[in-house]
């Protein structure tokens, strides 16, 4: 299957709109969206522009209503009120009752959540490691990995909100085992990137960030990629 990748969105509304463009095109059979939908640097007051990003997630969930939707640690950190870089006070109320508006507009609750898989390919925010799955499903066959995910995706705040938990891990940084690395490829955001990278089992497609500054990190490709042969294109 062709999987459209939206990587994080960090208020930039219109990647909905071209993603939009692309489904219309024909070039893909789902979408996979690896979201942190909000914050930006400069623009924790600018609500219309939340409100504004939200409601084109919103309305590309039911245009795409197959979507899979990967959460992310700016979208958790205003469920669970954990405040971080770039987190915005004046927007809490806006980013909650419209996160809850995006899972009401998916077909199915499951469509949201940590962890997905799709053929021979996990999609998730940060990566997901060997350790945290012999961790938190170590009585699950290694390879069903259809039960560790249903395992992971039903963990709460204590075990996700941390460094080595599929939100918030960054294997462009730590050289540490990902979990099945020679059959299976996780495709991962969270960590900007200056160009699609692949290393290992590992897929980086964060190429939408920008640096405090403004400037653009990465090229500002969506990643369309084939879940069985692993072939991937960057599409500007």
């Amino acid at each position: 299957m062709n999987i459209l990748v939206i990587p994080d969105v960090h208020l930039k509304e219109w990647m909905f709109d071209r993603a939009t463009e692309l489904m219309n095109y024909g070039m893909a059979e789902k979408t996979v969206c690896l979201m942190d939908l909000p914050d930006e640097w400069g623009h924790g007051y600018d609500l219309d522009l939340y409100i504004k990003t939200f409601d084109k997630a919103i309305k590309y969930a039911k245009r795409f209503p197959n979507t899979l939707w990967c959460y992310g640690n700016h979208d958790l950190s205003y469920i669970w009120m954990q405040p971080e870089s770039g987190f915005s006070s004046f927007a809490v109320a806006t980013v909650s009752s419209k996160l809850a508006a995006l899972r009401k507009a998916l077909p199915d609750d499951s469509q949201l959540a940590y962890v997905h898989k799709v053929g021979k390919v996990l999609f998730t925010h940060g990566g997901l490691t060997d350790s945290f799955v012999k961790n938190y499903a170590p009585d699950i066959e290694y390879k069903d990995t259809d039960a560790i995910l249903k395992r992971i995706n039903s963990l709460g705040f204590w075990e996700i909100w941390d460094d080595a938990s599929p939100i918030w891990f960054r294997p462009q940084y730590y050289n540490e085992k990902m979990y099945r690395e020679t059959d299976m490829l996780q495709v991962v955001g969270h960590t900007p990137v200056t160009e699609i990278d692949r290393t290992g089992n590992v897929l980086s497609c964060d190429l939408f960030s920008n640096y405090k500054s403004g400037e653009p990190i990465g090229t500002k490709e969506f990643v369309l990629i084939n879940t069985e042969t692993w072939q991937y294109q960057g599409i500007k």
